[in-house]
Order: structure tokens, then C-alpha cells, then sequence
């Protein structure tokens, strides 16, 4: 069944938990119309799941793929990605979730380029791909391990060759923010697939491969080595710093902490995530190492309170930065012969918020915590504990018996609360499992989602702002990158730009769309960018390059290089030996936005006035310098997006014609057939 391919294995295994049984599907069925990744999973998804099933449900499907470039040595090729119904979403809807390590990697090595999971196990097992066997096997061992003693576990009876994904106790107790750990702790998070994992009665995912991946052409990708990234390539020495924090808004960290830099994914030459060695554990006196991401900046706070924007979104010819600089060894030269350097450069506090005072122990031990129970640390972080520090200083927690007082400085209180949720523990520890947008509305959304925190302050103007204690953006996620919470200095080009992202999706988008733009566009728009068509071409050039990300694929660090626009169909190119343009894989990310959009509208009821109704509200608080969004210049932003994206502007569906165009034809009949009015122009 399986046709070989450079660049693709040539098979996907549909594994059913229930019959435990396996079977093969052919990836050419899918390829390279679909790229791969996020591609293929939602040409599989549209084909084979029907509405009316839930996250948690046996019949749901959780859909796991690799991308052409991963395991062929072209950079960032080893991420790869999930696709499911996300029970964090809310309501319920599909979504994504990319994932970096070396699992991907083994996959392929296995003899598979994805699989599919459906049904539910009566036994709690786990899955061992062993080349092209697979097998389930007991986890009752397993259950209730942390996530680093499960994988080295399976690493001990499997061989230290092998890779997993596993979950942790978050997972197993069906915590809806729950996430699927692999090696370096690297995670698929924001969707809750780890408690899909939970639902199905499975633990992990092992695999061994013996295999190899065929890449066509070898020196294209050293090539590649040598470009992507320049000049960021350099050496990785273990480095001790004595401070935590960025840009002169540092901590002083009593005896100082160490630091290295690791891949995500196999055969990276970035080496952005943060190695942080000999640091405070959350369980004993034993010290820890972790890897840490962005998130974890706001863990361990800054010197001063600060939320100011740490992503450059504007960009020349002349300096252009990496989405994640905060992470970089070592900040590129920049280059003051630009002639927009000094706005590129300009910084911009943004809000005092006073949610904690800094605490470098307490952070490591709110990031061990949610390594080891496998839990979102961005909810964590920026939404469960923000909302305790917000909601106690409004008196809103008064007679509320959370089992200990609610002092989110306390480390004591941060050990309690994360077990009170991850064990379901106690009278409220069930309503946090829910996740966060779940558990205000369970607790009277009125009150404990609405009311108005008084303890924001802007560092442009000085003047008090409004801001909910829910933090809730839209589709029961907290603000990212939106010009509120701890983002509060982006400008509103910026958080606009964002919010549309945001509407546009099912979950926070900006893990994998941090909106970048040409600072030439920007002065085109900055005025007024609601009712500009370069914003919304920039939007949707954001919005393609993360499905391109995801298919071929790629990662934020490197992409989108607004310079080197070529960059991803070259990889493609690279690995496949198929001639790829920039605008071919453009129209593969045309494709694969529009199935991602059908199966909202199919399967959820997504229409516009549906998700304009769900983003307009948050953009009615200010942001630093008291700007918002009035409702008709929000909607004629909305008619440029859905004209742009050749929507019909009534519904929010795409026309016939924008379906015929990128060979989607039989998703408009069969949306017909369900009764959709699918318009012509």
C-alpha cells in the first residue's frame, strides 16, 4: 500500500484502541497536494469525522503527523503536529497542536510518516511502535507516574534508542488544559490532547525505528544548514548568569543559575529553548535541570512589573529579528544606517499590573510542577494564577475554602493549587480542571469573569485601566500578544492584527502566527488599520505561513522570513525532489486553511456573527495608551479580511468560486449537502 518517496515514508497507521487492531493507509493519497503535517491532518479529518463528537468521546480522532522535511537534516524539519477536537477549547472545536523533539523523527525511522488514533482501550495501555510493528501494552505500571519518570521507564524496557510522548497525571485525570510530552520537554499544548490521550485509556506512545528517511537532494540541504538562521549559528557553551529577565529589566538570582541552549527538534542549528541547570524542584530537595520556552520569563518575573511587547513585529531589510529574540544567546548587531531605526529600536513600557513580585525559586517550581503533571504552562502562568492574584485583590475569593489561603506568592499555595487541580481535589479543584473559561462561567461568569480588576495602571499615560479578572480573549483562551494583560505595550496595529488572527481560528493562534510585517506596510497602516487592505494581506499572510509551518516543516524561529520568502519551498523541494514555487506552497496553505475553516463550519456552526461577537467585547478595554476598536470599524475590517479571503460577507463562508480555485469542489457540495447556502460570487 505504501509508494516510496523521497522526503515521505510512503504510509500513515490507523490505530484503533478499541479492536486494537492497525491498519495502513497510503500517504500518497493525501500527498503532496496536502504537504504534510497540519496539511494531510485536516484533508483526513474533513474525510473521515462527523459532527455531533465530543473531545473525550471513543469516536473522537486525534490525528498525529510528520512533515516531508522532517528526519532529512533540513532545519526544523523534526517538528511535527496533532490534530483533534480540543477539550480546552471553548466550546469544544477541532484545532492544532505542533510538537517538536525526536519522536517525529523515529516515526519516520519506524517505517510511518503519521497515525491515527480512534476508539478507547478497555485496559490502560500504552502504544509500542517497533518498525512496522505495533503493539499494545499494559500501563497499569505506568499510571500515575510523572511525565520524566514514565519516559525514562520506557525508556528502560524499550532501549535508550527508543523515543515517547506520554502524559502525565493531568492527562490520566482528564484535565482539560492536559498536554503530550516528548523528549526535552517539548509539548503539544493549548489543546488539551493530553487528556484525548486520557479518554482513550492510553499513557504513551514509544517508537522505535531502524529505518532511514531518502532526502533528495543533499547538498540543497546543507545548503540550507548554512543559510536558515544566519547568522544566529554559534557556539553553545554552558553559561552562568546571575540575573533572570531581558532588555535591563532583570532579577538578581541569589547564587546565580546556569544556563545552556537545546534544539527542539532534531537537526536545528537554532538552539533556542532555554537549558536551565540545578534548579529548585517542586517535589524534593534534589536539584532539577528543565527546558524552558517564553512562558517562563513571566514565571519567574521581572525586577520591574512589566508587560511590555517582547516580539518586534515590524521588520526592515536591514534588521530583521527572529520571532523568539528573548531567547538568542546573543542579540544580532543592529543596524543604525536604517532609516527606521530608531522607531524599530523604540521601547515602550506597557502596564503595571502587580499580579506577584518576583521569585526565581518559586517560577522553577511552577514550571517542574507543570513539566511533570503535564499542564499548559501558558494557562498556568498567564491565567490560572493571574486570575487568583486579580480575583483575591477584588474580593472576589471571600468565602471561598480553597484548603489553604490563596497567596500566589506563596510557594506553599502554588504546590496546592496545582495538585488541587491536577488530582481533582477538593470542592473547587474539579471546577480549575475544567480550565479556566469552564470554571468562570461555572462559578458565575458575572462575577468572576467580568468584574473589572482596578490594579492596572499604564506606564504610557498613567491613568488606570479597566481590565477583566478573566483575561479571556476568545474561544475559552486567555489574551496572548493582544495588547492586555501581560502584553499590555503592543500597539494597535499589532493587537489588531492579532485579535483577527485570533477570531479567524479555534484556539490561541499566536504559538505558531506571531504576526510579522514589513515596517513599509506598517506606515501604511499604522493610522488607521482597520480599514486597510495591507493588514489584512499581512494577516493573511501570517495565517499561510503557519499551515506552511506545520506542513512542510518549519518553526516561528525561523519563519516567517519576510526576505526570503522562498525559504519553505525550498525545503520542500529539498527533501521531495518535486519542484515547488513559493506560490504553489502558498495555494497547499490556501487549501489547508480553507478544510480547517469547513470543518468550523461543518462541524461547530462557525459563522460571522458567531466569531465576530466572540472577538469584539475584548477589544472594549483599553490598552496601554487607552485605544480600543469601535463595532464599524471592526466590522469593516472583517468585510476586507472576508472580501480578501473571498468569503461571502453575510456568512463568513467562502464562496464556491474560492473552493473551485484551490481544487476543493467536493468540500463545497458536501457542505451543500448538509445544508450550508455555499454562494456563488
Amino acid at each position: 500500500m505504501s509508494v516510496e518517496m523521497y522526503g515521505y515514508i510512503g504510509k500513515i497507521a490507523r490505530i484503533n484502541l478499541t479492536t486494537k487492531s492497525v491498519t495502513e493507509i497510503p500517504t500518497s493519497k493525501y500527498v503532496p497536494e496536502n504537504i504534510g503535517g497540519r496539511g494531510v491532518c485536516n484533508r483526513i479529518f474533513w474525510d473521515e469525522m462527523k459532527p455531533g463528537i465530543g473531545a473525550l468521546d471513543p469516536e473522537s480522532m486525534l490525528i498525529y503527523m510528520t512533515g516531508p522535511t522532517t528526519a532529512t537534516g533540513i532545519p526544523t524539519g523534526g517538528r511535527s503536529v496533532f490534530t483533534g477536537i480540543s477539550p480546552n477549547s471553548y466550546p469544544e472545536m477541532y484545532v492544532w497542536s505542533g510538537i517538536g523533539g525526536m519522536v517525529g523523527n523515529e516515526l519516520k525511522y519506524a517505517g510511518w510518516d503519521g497515525f491515527i488514533l480512534e476508539g478507547r482501550s478497555e485496559e490502560f495501555v500504552y502504544i509500542l511502535i517497533d518498525n512496522n510493528s505495533i503493539q499494545f501494552l499494559d500501563a497499569e505500571p505506568l499510571r500515575g507516574t510523572f511525565v520524566h519518570a514514565c519516559q525514562r521507564k520506557l525508556s528502560e524496557i524499550h532501549g535508550e534508542n527508543s523515543q515517547s510522548m506520554v502524559i502525565g497525571p493531568a492527562g490520566e485525570n482528564l484535565m482539560r488544559n492536559a498536554t503530550i510530552t516528548t523528549s526535552n520537554d517539548n509539548v503539544a499544548a493549548k489543546s488539551g490532547f493530553g487528556a484525548v490521550f486520557g479518554s482513550k485509556n492510553l499513557k504513551a506512545i514509544t517508537v522505535k525505528g531502524h529505518g532511514d528517511v531518502t532526502l533528495y537532494d543533499i547538498d540543497k540541504m546543507f545548503h540550507l544548514r548554512q543559510k536558515m538562521g544566519s547568522p544566529y549559528m554559534r557556539h553553545n557553551p554552558l553559561v552562568h548568569e546571575k540575573k533572570h529577565g531581558m532588555d535591563g529589566n532583570e532579577i538578581e538570582v541569589e547564587g546565580g543559575w546556569t544556563r545552556g541552549q537545546v534544539a527542539c527538534s532534531h537537526a536545528c542549528n537554532q538552539h533556542c529553548n532555554r537549558l536551565m541547570i540545578g534548579m529548585k524542584s517542586a517535589f524534593n530537595e534534589d536539584k532539577i535541570n528543565q527546558v524552558e520556552k517564553c512562558v517562563g520569563i513571566f514565571a519567574y518575573g521581572f525586577k520591574e512589573d512589566c508587560s511590555w511587547t517582547l516580539v518586534q513585529n515590524f521588520e526592515t531589510e536591514r534588521n530583521h529579528f527572529l520571532a523568539c529574540k528573548m531567547l538568542s544567546r546573543e542579540e544580532p548587531e543592529p543596524d543604525p544606517e536604517d532609516p527606521h531605526f530608531e522607531h524599530l529600536f523604540a521601547k515602550t513600557t506597557g502596564d503595571k499590573v502587580d499580579y506577584w513580585k518576583p521569585d526565581f525559586d518559586k517560577g522553577s517550581v511552577m514550571m517542574d510542577m507543570c513539566n511533570e503533571y503535564g499542564i499548559d504552562k501558558w494557562d498556568v502562568i498567564v491565567w490560572y494564577f493571574t486570575w487568583l492574584s486579580m480575583a483575591k485583590k477584588e474580593g472576589l475569593l471571600e468565602g471561598m475554602d480553597f484548603g489553604m489561603e490563596v497567596d500566589v506568592e506563596n510557594v506553599e499555595f502554588v504546590k496546592h493549587f496545582m495538585n488541587m487541580i491536577t488530582y481533582r481535589q477538593g470542592k473547587y479543584g474539579p471546577v480549575f480542571a475544567e480550565g479556566m473559561a469552564r470554571a468562570i462561567r461555572t462559578l458565575g461568569k458575572e462575577k468572576f469573569g467580568d468584574a473589572i480588576y482596578k490594579g492596572r495602571v499604564s506606564q504610557v499615560t498613567g491613568e488606570q485601566y479597566d481590565l477583566p479578572v478573566s483575561l479571556e480573549s476568545a474561544w475559552g483562551q486567555s489574551y496572548h500578544w493582544q495588547g492586555r494583560g501581560f502584553e499590555g505595550s503592543i500597539n494597535k496595529p499589532g493587537w489588531v492584527a492579532v485579535s483577527l488572527l485570533q477570531m479567524n481560528s479555534s484556539r490561541d493562534t499566536q504559538t505558531v502566527a506571531h504576526f510579522h510585517d514589513d515596517f513599509e506596510n506598517y506606515l501604511q497602516y499604522k493610522d488607521d488599520p482597520c480599514r486597510s487592505p495591507v493588514i489584512v494581506d499581512s494577516v493573511i499572510m501570517n495565517e499561510n505561513r503557519a499551515e506552511t509551518k506545520d506542513s512542510v516543516t518549519s518553526c516561528d524561529w525561523q519563519s516567517p522570513d519576510l526576505y526570503w520568502p522562498e525559504m519553505e519551498a525550498e525545503m520542500f523541494s529539498a527533501a521531495t525532489g518535486l519542484p515547488m514555487t513559493e506560490e504553489q506552497l502558498n495555494d497547499a496553505a490556501w487549501r489547508s486553511f480553507l478544510l480547517f475553516r469547513s470543518i468550523l463550519i461543518r462541524d461547530f456552526g462557525r459563522t460571522r456573527e458567531l466569531e465576530v461577537n466572540e472577538i469584539f467585547p475584548t477589544m472594549q478595554y483599553p490598552d496601554s495608551s487607552g485605544k480600543t476598536v469601535e463595532w464599524d470599524e471592526w466590522n469593516d475590517l472583517v468585510d476586507l479580511y472576508y472580501s480578501r479571503r473571498g468569503y461571502d460577507l453575510q456568512t463568513g463562508w467562502p464562496l464556491r468560486e474560492t473552493y473551485e480555485k484551490y481544487g476543493l469542489a467536493d468540500v463545497a457540495d458536501e457542505l451543500t449537502r448538509q445544508g450550508k447556502n455555499i454562494k456563488n460570487k
